[in-house]
């Protein structure tokens, strides 16, 4: 099971974000446990100054916009 944290305020693109890593997970058959993570001071402590931001596994794999699909995929199935 992959440990998925989106880092946001809870803004479209964050939930958007969300969807796009379940739809993801689900179509490669990869089990995720999903946390949002809105706490401003816990998203800096990863790094990030710009949302939303993407953690699999302990490691920040995006920050700032949508992600692309195909680096999502890329980074599910690592």
């Amino acid at each position: 099971m992959k440990n998925v944290k989106v880092l946001g305020p809870g803004c479209k693109r964050c939930e958007a974000t969300e969807e796009m890593v379940r739809k993801e997970a689900a179509k490669q058959g990869v089990e995720v446990a999903i946390e949002k993570v809105s706490d401003y001071a816990a998203i800096a402590g990863y790094g990030i100054l710009s949302t939303p931001g993407i953690v699999i596994d302990g490691k920040v794999v995006h920050a700032g916009g949508l992600p692309k699909p195909d680096d999502l995929a890329k980074w599910l199935s690592a």
